[in-house]
């Protein structure tokens, strides 16, 4: 297990280093940020809006409401990163690397808002007569030959592989972990119990996934970022000086990870962006997946909806986790404290035993919504891999690994988890590079005759009727063909300009 563990932590070094998919990862967020005009600041308040208040389009076109597919995505990204992950990020790459989470959600909410669009814009309908999308259709269809085939193809295997890792064995350690030290129970009940529960949701597909997320995922925000509050209140006088040294370690690092400056700067970027990616899955193109099921009268809505949930993800409940463990003074304990540093700094800031409880509690929470929404992920790249038949067999493989996760060395699952989100977002952001004219051009046109997101069907019917493609999407035989296994149609967008979109 150990040499498990090492070669593993090599492998991640190197995806998540300096040279491959960090300069990617904020390259293509920056990107698409200038090319769609900075559209997550512009549009955030209208988003938020349409998301949380309205929480329903004027449309029965899809499976879920628009804020059920919200909740879905908030499910599986708010978990275990936005507890653990934080505290392992700060505690190896120093407070520096919240900045670079920050960062990493900031750019990545332009590249969330374009993969939720594209994931809406070229859903297809399955054997069960359940809308489907996400990279490991849109690659496909969208970019013209076996480029986009082979894009389409890697993301659904990775995909599959991931589904194990950052939503399945990470969340279900965590849990058993702390569960563990806060009631001393032994890992296999807990992973006994998670089981069991996980399969009894599945068993009812992405409806009963999309109920439960949705009466659970506000609550248990709420629950846990009032608690942060009262620390951080507790504690308003550190603020300041708490900012000061994330800003200042962002660039220079800190002595308390050791080593000389230049590579604890590197190791504060690269931890920073690797669990900013873990917690808010920009770029991941997982999103996509759950977006593709919402009913939403046009892409650009539910991608902007989608865009709200790494703003609520990262800014506000990592922000919140970041700052108690910093203000706290428990951040530089070591990376061997870091599964159980943000207990301590609760447990620091509020009176009593409450800190380890509300911990405990919150993660188990986060943790447990967050294996029902990649529960999902895995099944739709299972059907688009595989087909319809073998999508229930998956839900109960997927039940009994949370059991293994349960009972296995941490850092053999966090290694795994960083490598498979890292070959997984690969020919995501490749594919919303070559498709950046096509999201940018669209996203134009929509929002200059609905600039409030408050048009209504027959409006939107209106000045769309002309678009190509929109007749198709529609209809819900979106452009291309729905033989979307064997390649043989591929779809036909037209170029924004000579430096936009593949002229596919």
């Amino acid at each position: 297990m150990e040499q498990l563990e090492t070669t593993l932590g090599d492998i991640g070094s190197f995806v998540w280093g300096p040279f491959f998919l960090i300069p990617l990862l904020l390259g293509t967020g920056l990107y698409l940020t200038i090319r769609l005009g900075f559209v997550q600041f512009r549009m955030l308040g209208s988003a938020l809006k349409l998301g949380l208040l309205r929480r329903k389009d004027d449309t029965r076109e899809g499976d879920i409401s628009q804020f059920q597919a919200l909740t879905t995505a908030l499910a599986a990204t708010v978990g275990t990163g936005n507890i653990v992950g934080v505290a392992t990020a700060i505690a190896i790459g120093g407070p520096g690397a919240l900045f670079w989470m920050w960062v990493t959600g900031l750019l990545g909410m332009a590249a969330k808002y374009s993969e939720a669009f594209l994931g809406v814009r070229f859903r297809t309908t399955d054997e069960a007569g359940d809308k489907s999308g996400g990279p490991q259709y849109y690659l496909q269809k969208a970019i013209k030959g076996p480029f986009g085939k082979i894009l389409a193809l890697a993301f659904a295997v990775f995909a599959f592989l991931a589904s194990f890792g950052i939503g399945n064995m990470t969340q279900g350690n965590s849990i058993a972990a702390n569960v563990e030290s806060s009631f001393n129970v032994a890992p296999w009940i807990t992973g006994l119990v998670l089981t069991v529960l996980t399969m009894l949701v599945l068993l009812g597909g992405i409806k009963a996934i999309g109920r439960v997320t949705a009466g659970l995922v506000p609550f248990m925000i709420v629950f846990y970022v009032v608690a942060a509050l009262y620390i951080l209140i507790v504690n308003i006088d550190g603020i300041p000086a708490a900012f000061a040294l994330i800003f200042t370690d962002a660039f220079t690092g800190t002595a308390a990870v050791g080593g000389f400056a230049g590579s604890i700067l590197i190791i504060a970027i690269q931890y920073g962006v690797a669990r900013g990616m873990f917690s808010n899955e920009s770029g991941l193109g997982s999103a996509a997946i759950a977006a593709a099921a919402a009913r939403t009268t046009h892409p650009v809505r539910q991608g902007l909806v989608s865009m709200t949930q790494t703003f609520i993800d990262t800014i506000i409940v990592v922000s919140f986790t970041g700052l108690v463990i910093i203000t706290t003074g428990v951040w530089d304990l070591g990376e061997d404290a870091a599964g159980t540093m943000t207990g301590a700094a609760f447990a620091n800031g509020l009176p009593g035993e409450w800190g380890h409880w509300i911990v405990t509690a919150g993660l188990v929470l986060f943790a447990f919504s967050t294996i029902l929404g990649w529960s999902y992920y895995g099944e739709r790249n299972v059907e688009r891999l595989f087909g319809q038949r073998l999508v229930m067999p998956y839900r109960v493989l997927f039940s009994l690994i949370v059991f293994v996760g349960c009972t296995i060395p941490l850092a053999v699952v966090w290694n795994f988890s960083d490598i498979m989100n890292g070959l997984m977002a690969l020919p995501n952001l490749i594919g919303l590079l070559v498709l950046s004219g096509l999201i940018a051009r669209e996203t134009r046109h929509y929002l200059k005759h609905d600039p409030s997101l408050t048009a209504s069907a027959d409006d939107i019917e209106t000045f769309m009727a002309a678009e190509p493609g929109w007749a198709d999407w529609k209809s819900g035989n979106v452009v291309g063909s729905s033989r979307t296994h064997t390649g043989r149609v591929p779809v036909h967008v037209r170029s924004e300009d000579s430096s936009g979109t593949h002229n596919a």
